[in-house]
């Protein structure tokens, strides 16, 4: 049936180009070559054009993914079948990296789940640098832009660009075998980081000015649980802790939102938080307990997990994530975990001290030039009723944001804290 909404096709392919374009470029790359990778992605983007104008003329197809799949596969037979393409595949024969394999292909939820594990670790060959595997990742099997990594990295588009071109150039180098791809454990360390930062991007979003984005959390949940049921890791601890945190934090979604505007967790209606989600983040934190090493996301978890179970704001156990904090530290002592640190810090020894530990912070470390920064010590000044001051740090905060939702919150907070005389 065709579509009577001539935009409904592109916010369809849209939708598909996240939630399916890493799945399809990865079935596709087993087949053209992890030193084709670049084929495979522009065979998807292809695929992905022809959807919009085909579903233009002819309507949405019944089974969408279907019909993105079937076409992908075609597109990559034909392009395989290209002469001046066959010397590149033809050297990997080996690894059935050729058309008639594409032929007698059939799609299943399990042969995506599986190729999708092996083109996360392909990403993280040893050959390829770490910000390289991570940036290769989330572009590849993600299908982040490269300004949203550049988010996620804290760095420019130009740099992201170039760890791209040298990570698929090491890709192509290496020529890695999908079946070679078995040492799970030596770089899961570097695919549970991609995961979180993926996660992140959709909890506070750099682009669009949206408040939340719900399907990359979900597509950083199911890449989890992925590696979750994966018989190949056998140590899945950390996988697990994620896990938690994820769930954890995900609980809270429907309250983070009130009429399109985000709402702060001490504003939060608690009963809108997600006892189901908070359930799976106890299950999952739960299976850590056994584990012989305290990680980064086990610590994280447990921080989320307090703040769950708390009936409210103000009856959290700030004494204990004071505690977590101070044991996250040791293991990862970055500026923005200090930063965070000072909430607690400032529940369980008074604003004054958290502001005063903020402004050594300030005098140590770069962490002034954050808007998260000048938000935080606005937040305690208000509650310590100095207007100045709070003014001060809530006009640096907007002016350094960048993001148009977190303005927004920033500037109602200043109009609500400092009224205009």
């Amino acid at each position: 049936m065709k579509s009577s909404d001539p935009h409904k096709p592109h916010q369809l392919t849209d939708h598909f180009f996240r939630n399916e374009y890493g799945k399809i470029v990865a079935v596709i790359t087993r087949y053209v070559g992890t030193n084709n990778v670049e084929t495979a992605e522009d065979i998807v983007q292809e695929t992905l054009l022809k959807a919009v104008d085909h579903w233009q003329q002819q309507g949405i197809p019944e089974n969408p993914q279907a019909w993105l799949y079937t076409a992908a596969k075609n597109h990559a037979i034909n392009v395989l079948k290209r002469k001046k393409h066959k010397t590149h595949y033809e050297s990997q024969q080996s690894h059935v990296h050729h058309h008639s394999a594409l032929e007698t292909l059939e799609i299943s939820e399990a042969l995506i789940k599986d190729e999708q594990l092996k083109m996360m670790f392909a990403c993280c060959h040893p050959s390829i640098s770490k910000n390289s595997q991570i940036a290769l990742i989330l572009k590849i099997l993600c299908g982040f832009s490269i300004s949203e990594i550049a988010s996620a990295f804290f760095t420019s588009t130009e740099t992201i660009n170039k760890r791209l071109v040298r990570g698929r150039k090491q890709l192509r180098l290496a020529k890695i075998s999908f079946e070679a791809t078995t040492d799970f454990v030596q770089h899961l360390d570097i695919v549970l980081k991609t995961i979180y930062l993926l996660f992140n991007e959709g909890y506070s979003p750099s682009q669009q000015n949206k408040v939340i984005r719900y399907d990359l959390c979900l597509e950083a949940i199911r890449l989890a649980e992925i590696l979750g049921n994966t018989k190949n890791i056998t140590e899945k601890s950390e996988v697990h802790a994620l896990l938690a945190l994820m769930y954890f934090n995900a609980a809270r979604f429907e309250a983070r939102i009130e009429e399109g505007s985000l709402v702060e967790m001490h504003k939060q209606d608690r009963q809108k938080w997600n006892v189901t989600l908070m359930n799976a983040g106890i299950h999952y934190l739960n299976q850590t307990t056994n584990s012989k090493t305290v990680s980064v996301y086990q610590i994280l978890a447990t921080i989320s997990g307090h703040h769950c179970i708390a009936p409210s704001f103000e009856t959290t156990n700030w004494n204990e994530i004071l505690s977590l904090y101070d044991s996250l530290i040791v293991l990862q002592d970055t500026p923005l975990v200090q930063l965070n640190r000072s909430v607690p810090l400032a529940k369980v020894k008074g604003n004054r001290v958290a502001i005063d530990f903020l402004k050594s912070l300030e005098n140590t470390s770069d962490i002034g030039h954050h808007y998260l920064f000048h938000a935080t010590l606005a937040e305690f000044y208000i509650q310590e009723n100095l207007q100045k001051l709070t003014k001060e740090h809530l006009q640096k905060a907007i002016s350094l944001c960048t993001n148009a939702r977190d303005i927004e919150l920033l500037e109602k907070k200043l109009n609500k804290s400092v009224p205009i005389s």
